[in-house]
């Protein structure tokens, strides 16, 4: 949700955002021309509630006729007040509707435009060449079947497309990916969470999951909750209706947990192995923070996805992900996209969103001022690691004969294993 306030001070610059993004600027009228409305609605009701009140205290004191013709007054006045609260209930569900139809204002900086004008920002590490080594590289899920590690063919059987099964060191390899981002979060001062995959519609909406994407979300009717797909949404919602105490410094989380997207849109697309699929696993960064520093702890969170991305050994780039491209809450996105051999081309593998004070305004987060008012917070979220990385691993490191090397700095919670053979094999 939008600073209505700053919206009223300087609606061209919701208008820009909104022409970067794609989007119809005429929204920014709508909103201003309904809020309008809304305080018109807000001025006539208590203006009606203070004449009913005044008029009130004049019954009580007067009698006889006067008083009977103050009653009949008073019966009128108490129409009036219903329709002026009816007008002003009616009022200012337009006005939250118009103003959830906005998507967060872009920070200045950020590429306009679609998906394809993102903007390259850097390149790190080597692509391997597998064609001086003399093989051409496979694909993951070849790899996958050949050392016995990835099932997607039992996983079709019991789930349906896009489910899989890990096996093996595969399973293994998955759990040093998120046992390494998990220690190195704690490490660098985040507080591990393992967190809820169903949450309530008002977590959902808060979060902005359920407006132009909503169809990539699974809904559970019979209990009127979401899976998520991302614990952003649980860390979000988990100081929701609460006033922070920031004087320390960012609250920093970091949230492992199953994800679940329908794909909805995805028809044809990565339909092998598991880069794109219904179920998997995640450690998600999330910080909440004073909304000046928030583009600080974007760039904070960034530099971090990047050690992680290293520490994987897996070769990236970042791009600046264009307006048209964000998604509802974010104001600037970061993306870091890994090297896919056997697709020629870089896909990516987190993204790390300065949401500034939006979500924080649906969720209604706050932290005191110096003059003992309350403000929002910002809030930020980053992808530490997940399921998909093990396609960049396996691809980026698999050798002649088949078999996988591991990146050294996950050896140690795959037990010292430093190779995965045909087999699976986890010893």
């Amino acid at each position: 949700m939008i600073d209505l306030k700053a919206l009223r001070q300087d609606p061209d610059a919701a208008r820009t955002s909104q022409r970067a993004r794609g989007g119809d600027p005429a929204l920014v009228d709508a909103i201003l021309a309904a809020d309008s409305l809304h305080r018109d609605a807000l001025v006539r009701f208590e203006t009606a509630r203070a004449e009913q009140k005044a008029l009130g205290k004049l019954v009580a004191k007067a009698s006889g006729e006067d008083k009977r013709a103050m009653v009949a007054q008073a019966q009128s006045m108490a129409a009036q007040v219903k329709q002026a609260s009816a007008d002003l209930e009616a009022a200012a569900a337009n006005l939250d509707a118009t103003v959830e139809a906005l998507p967060n204002l872009i920070e200045a900086g950020a590429p306009a435009g679609g998906e394809d004008k993102y903007v390259v920002l850097g390149q790190s590490g080597q692509a391997p060449d597998f064609r001086q080594a003399g093989f051409e590289p496979k694909p993951h899920d070849e790899l996958g079947e050949h050392l016995g590690i990835i099932d997607t063919v039992r996983g079709a059987k019991v789930s349906g497309s896009r489910f899989y099964y890990l096996k093996g060191a595969g399973a293994r390899l998955e759990l040093a990916l998120l046992g390494h981002a998990m220690d190195l979060a704690t490490e660098l001062g985040f507080t591990p969470m393992i967190t809820p995959t169903l949450v309530r519609p008002e977590v959902m909406e808060g979060t902005g999951f359920l407006g132009e994407h909503a169809d990539e979300v699974y809904f559970l009717p019979a209990d009127d909750l979401y899976l998520t797909g991302t614990s952003e949404v649980a860390l979000a919602g988990y100081h929701k209706d609460e006033i922070l105490d920031l004087s320390q410094g960012p609250l920093r989380y970091a949230g492992w947990s199953a994800c679940y997207r329908r794909e909805a849109g995805s028809y044809g697309k990565d339909t092998k192995g598991i880069f794109r699929v219904h179920q998997f696993h995640k450690v998600e960064l999330f910080a909440y923070t004073h909304e000046q520093d928030a583009h600080a702890e974007h760039e904070r969170l960034l530099q971090l996805e990047e050690r992680m991305l290293s520490d994987a050994a897996i070769p990236y780039r970042v791009i600046d992900v264009p307006a048209g491209d964000l998604g509802t809450s974010a104001a600037r996105k970061f993306d870091c996209e890994a090297w896919i051999p056997s697709q020629g081309r870089f896909r990516e593998m987190t993204s790390t969103s300065n949401c500034t004070t939006f979500q924080a305004r649906r969720l209604n987060i706050r932290e005191r001022a110096e003059d003992g008012a309350t403000r929002p917070v910002a809030t930020l979220n980053g992808t530490f690691a997940t399921t998909r990385w093990l396609v960049a691993i396996l691809e980026n490191h698999q050798q002649a004969d088949g078999s996988v090397v591991i990146p050294e700095k996950l050896r140690p919670q795959m037990g010292g294993l430093s190779v995965i053979e045909p087999g699976g094999s986890v010893a």
